[in-house]
C-alpha cells in the first residue's frame, strides 16, 4: 500500500468527514504545539503498538510531523499499520498546516523541543570554544572537539548525553 500526500485544506475536509489525524512527533513537541484533535502516537510507539484505538476505528488516517519529512521517511511503516484503510501524509506537516492559515493549539509556556535545546546548547558551546580558542588560548578548541565527539557518539549510538543532561534541568521538569 502506498500512502499519498494530502494538502492541509484537503486534510481539513477529510477530518470534517471523520478522518483521524495522528501526530507522530515526540510528546515534548506535541505539548508545545499541535493540531487540535490530533492524536499523539510517536513513530516508535506506532512501530511497537500500532495505531491508537480511535485511528484503528477510522476509515481514513492522516499522519503528520513537523515538516513532513519524518512521515515521508516512515511512509512504508505507516502504511503497514493501516491495514488497507485510506491513509495520507499531511503535506509539509504542522508547518504546512500553519502556512495554510489553519489553527493550532500552542502552549509557549512549554519548553522548547529537546532536539532544539540540544542544537542550541551544542552550537553555543562550539561557538564559545572557537571564539575563546582564537582570542584566549588554543586549549579552548578542545571544547569544540568534546562537543563534536558527543554529537558523533549520539549519532552512532542513539545515546545523547547532552539531551539527558538537559532533561533534568528545571525548565524541563513536569
Amino acid at each position: 500500500m502506498n500512502i499519498k500526500t494530502i494538502t492541509p485544506d484537503h486534510a481539513k475536509r477529510k477530518l470534517e468527514q471523520g478522518a483521524v489525524l495522528v501526530d507522530i512527533r515526540q510528546p515534548d513537541e506535541y505539548r508545545r504545539e499541535h493540531i487540535e484533535h490530533s492524536l499523539l502516537q510517536p513513530l516508535d510507539q506506532i512501530k511497537q503498538q500500532g495505531l491508537p484505538e480511535a485511528a484503528q476505528q477510522a476509515s481514513c488516517v492522516i499522519f503528520h510531523c513537523k515538516s513532513g519529512m519524518r512521515t515521508r521517511n516512515a511512509a512504508e511503516i505507516l502504511a503497514q499499520c493501516c491495514g488497507g484503510k485510506e491513509a495520507f501524509v499531511l503535506e509539509k506537516g504542522l508547518d504546512g498546516w500553519k502556512s495554510a492559515g489553519l489553527p493550532t493549539q500552542a502552549d509557549r509556556s512549554q519548553p522548547l523541543e529537546m532536539m532544539r535545546q540540544v542544537q542550541i546548547a551544542a552550537g553555543t558551546l562550539i561557538l564559545t570554544g572557537a571564539v575563546l580558542g582564537w582570542l584566549v588560548s588554543p586549549a579552548f578548541y578542545l571544547l569544540c572537539a568534546f562537543v563534536g565527539l558527543g554529537l558523533l557518539t549520539a549519532g552512532i549510538t542513539g545515546f545523547c548525553g547532552m539531551a539527558r543532561l538537559l532533561a533534568v534541568m528545571p525548565w524541563n521538569r513536569q
